[in-house]
């Protein structure tokens, strides 16, 4: 792209034949995306260049656009990419999917409306009725696109979600009639198919699916054969469910060649859905396995997973995972080190491979994953962990029943260097030196500059004091704040303490555990 910007037009036509090469014009992408998922578009002077000078004259080499949602319209209005394929939209939400990803008109309304939406607020109920328009880029999405990559990062709650319509999914699969790559990632509704005809969702050109769904049953619907050409599965599942409502086909599924899963199973899900499920799939090459348990009776070791799973895959080439399983101390039989299960890994040849395990009174937790570190979110780490870099975390939790010291949120500061939620359990108060540290300039303050979202409500007084005293931790992102109410006007002296106004000054959202 900065070749690009920098050499066409320029008075020499030995650059310019070099720059409009597919080299540098096949896959063009106008998003500027940094380190912790934030994204940016161009700026107006250098989109409108593209848009007026670049574009007109490369459009024919295009086959691949990286867009987000504001300057898309402009950019895709600028030509007629006649041999565009590939589409990735970042911050994709609902007002795009109603005015570009439509077909004709359902029935007609003011078009004045911004988006083709009207909400009417009846006392404590909000209805909101779509319209839909005809795509202004009908011709391109229809027939020529095949890959389609929806991206949405965006802080959502769950009123917008409801905003998109039902069938959003059955809609692109239909409208895109060409759709071999489908792929929704971030904050979206959840696909559900509970209820619904056999044939939705279906295709017969689609081979790569990239989706979060309800519930354990959605994800055997996918799987049932309507997707005949499916190939790769990345799976998020919402809730592994008790009973499936239909019978649906539980055959092999041989042309699956890679497959990813993440879900949250909670006593013996894991064995009696999750299992079954894997092994359906001989053939897999790739195998990605993101799996909280809790309330097991055993902990998940190497020996379990090579037995049960990776002996069924011979032609597995690729397998990354992150297991944690949370389960009573009386259910192990013997005492268990985390090297004792990272061992039953190494010798099945897995030599990158970490284990966390944190022992308290009431329960045992182990986390056990490949290196390096793919996952998202993490729970439940304690004092002691691996000083190793997870800039894949997102989502923390930490706990434990030993106080946690200043030095223990500087590592964790260190060593989750992009997390955006923390949520911290300890009832135990840090001792009188943690409290006064304010004034000691052997510590450090602790930065997070990317945290958007604090968990304290399952904490004690002393870590609202760690989180909130500017003079121990830096906040500058914070827009939510989940805390003990009593606990927070100590902590503020009743919303007056100066030292805690920072901190808390970009914060949107307040949760407290008490009413005001």
């Amino acid at each position: 792209m900065d070749v690009l910007y920098a050499l066409l037009g320029v008075d020499n036509h030995r650059f310019n034949r070099i720059v409009l090469e597919k080299t540098f014009t096949e896959r063009l992408n106008f998003v500027l995306t940094m380190s912790n998922g934030d994204i940016f578009s161009f700026d107006d002077i250098k989109l409108n260049r593209f848009c007026i000078n670049i574009l007109p004259k490369i459009n024919y080499n295009i086959k691949s656009l990286i867009l987000e949602s504001i300057s898309m319209e402009r950019i895709l209005h600028a030509a007629d990419y006649p041999n565009l394929t590939e589409l990735k939209i970042f911050d994709y939400n609902n007002q795009l999917f109603s005015r570009y990803f439509t077909g004709k008109k359902r029935f007609s309304i003011d078009p004045s409306i911004e988006f083709g939406k009207i909400v009417y607020a009846v006392q404590y109920l909000t209805i909101s009725i779509f319209y839909l328009v005809e795509s202004p880029f009908r011709h391109i999405f229809q027939q020529q696109i095949t890959d389609l990559i929806l991206v949405n990062n965006s802080d959502m709650n769950i009123l917008l979600l409801k905003q998109y319509p039902e069938d959003m999914y059955e809609y692109i699969l239909k409208f895109f009639e060409n759709l071999k790559l489908l792929s929704v990632i971030g904050i979206f509704p959840r696909l559900s198919l509970r209820n619904l005809p056999m044939t939705t969702c279906s295709s017969s050109t689609i081979y790569k699916l990239c989706v979060n769904v309800t519930c354990f049953e959605d994800c055997l619907a996918l799987l049932d054969g309507r997707l005949k050409e499916l190939t790769t599965f990345i799976v998020d599942i919402g809730s592994i469910d008790d009973d499936l409502l239909i019978v649906y086909n539980m055959d092999n599924l041989p042309n699956l060649k890679c497959f990813s899963l993440k879900c949250y199973c909670l006593t013996n899900e894991y064995d009696t859905k999750i299992l079954p499920l894997l092994r359906r799939m001989p053939n897999l090459e790739e195998l990605s396995l993101d799996i909280i348990n809790e309330y097991r009776t055993t902990l998940i070791n190497g020996t379990q997973i090579n037995n049960e799973i990776l002996v069924l895959m011979p032609r597995l080439y690729k397998f990354t995972f992150y297991i944690n399983t949370e389960t009573e101390p009386n259910n192990l039989a013997h005492h268990l080190s985390s090297d004792d299960i990272k061992q039953t890994f190494i010798k099945l040849g897995y030599q990158q491979v970490c284990c966390i395990l944190n022992d308290f009174t009431e329960t045992v937790t182990c986390h056990v994953f490949s290196l390096p570190p793919m996952f998202d979110n993490m729970e439940y780490i304690g004092n002691t962990f691996p000083s190793i870099v997870f800039s894949s975390v997102r989502h923390l939790a930490v706990h434990d029943i030993v106080p946690f010291k200043h030095e223990f949120f500087m590592r964790i500061a260190r060593f989750f260097p992009l997390i955006k939620q923390l949520r911290v359990i300890n009832f135990e108060p840090q001792t009188l030196n943690e409290l006064n540290s304010q004034n000691d300039q052997l510590y450090s303050i602790v930065e997070y500059p990317y945290l958007i979202s604090l968990t304290l409500s399952n904490a004690h007084i002393d870590y609202v004091e760690q989180f909130l005293n500017e003079t121990k931790t830096r906040l500058p992102r914070l827009t939510k704040l989940h805390v003990n109410y009593n606990q927070l006007t100590i902590v503020t002296e009743n919303f007056t303490r100066d030292i805690t106004r920072i901190n808390c000054t970009n914060v949107k959202e307040l949760s407290v555990a008490e009413s005001l």
